[in-house]
């Protein structure tokens, strides 16, 4: 396997697009905005520039791997002799059945066909293809480059030769598989979730404040990064998307997303993306300041 295809140019899509291609596979990351493409190499150059300062990579590798990625604003000619489609578009139901269903007429009968979500069923992703066999998940984690786990999804149909070449494609990107089963939410976010949602609920309903629910999670449980933050640095409307399949999926009132969630969000109050979520963040500073809401 030698050419690989990423739809959606976001933080997920270059990322993905980025290990690739500093293995040497040959990229195309197809996105249908030309801004939103644009700013996605230019993510992928800043990511290999701080490589390079920090000497983990040479000018060479830079190179070579900038070399490998090609950028598309058209579907079918991004995927053209790809073996490998990863869909990394925006959490949305809707519009991943679309992309699959387009995919399904358009690539090579033998490509595999693979959704980057984090929590939507690849067995109704791979229903609406001819070759729900070759539909896979492969959920890789934000920072893409930096994070080593690759979540591995098996779908109903899909098989067990396809299981292999997925996660045996997975280690030669210096990444860690681990297969789950298709239900909602899967294993990530099936518990990471909830945790968030109930530090959600803690403020929600008055028992500390944004900085302190933080402090005992970092401090007390020594995650590197409090929920509250990790909500904001995930995006809180993936959070409620996420959530949503969740109370959807099992039908139980536990995974049903906070009303300040869902407030925040309809506010468009979206963490890092927007500027404010719980914590508000200026261009180029590191401090962490909550956001006035919830001062």
């Amino acid at each position: 396997m030698n050419k690989i295809a990423v739809i959606g140019a976001g933080t997920m899509g270059n990322g993905i697009a980025h290990v690739f291609a500093q293995k040497g596979f040959r990229v195309s990351l197809i996105d249908v905005s030309p801004d939103a493409l644009n700013k996605g190499l230019s993510a992928i150059t800043k990511n290999l520039d701080r490589m390079l300062a920090k000497e983990k990579i040479t000018t060479e590798d830079k190179e070579k791997t900038l070399a490998n990625i090609q950028g598309f604003s058209s579907l079918e000619a991004g995927v053209a002799d790809a073996e490998l489609i990863i869909e990394a578009a925006t959490e949305n139901v809707a519009i991943k059945l679309n992309i699959f269903r387009e995919l399904d007429k358009i690539t090579i009968p033998e490509a595999i066909l693979a959704s980057n979500t984090s929590s939507i069923s690849i067995t109704q992703i791979a229903a609406v293809t001819k070759r729900p066999d070759k539909v896979i998940g492969m959920h890789f984690m934000n920072p893409v480059p930096v994070m080593k786990l690759v979540e591995i999804i098996k779908g109903y149909s899909t098989s067990d030769t396809v299981t292999s070449q997925v996660i045996q494609l997975s280690k030669t990107l210096d990444k860690i598989p681990v297969e789950v089963n298709d239900y909602p939410g899967f294993i990530a976010n099936r518990i990471l979730m909830p945790m968030i949602n109930e530090a959600i609920i803690s403020l929600f309903e008055g028992v500390a404040g944004v900085m302190e629910i933080d402090n005992v999670m970092k401090l007390g449980m020594s995650h590197p990064m409090g929920p509250l933050q990790l909500a904001d640095f995930i995006g809180l409307d993936v959070c409620l998307s996420i959530l949503n399949v969740l109370h959807d999926g099992f039908g139980n009132p536990k995974y049903a997303p906070c009303p300040l969630l869902v407030n925040m969000v309809m506010a468009g109050n979206l963490g890092i993306k927007s500027g404010t979520g719980f914590y508000e963040y200026t261009p180029g500073s590191k401090d962490l300041k909550v956001a006035p809401s919830f001062r």
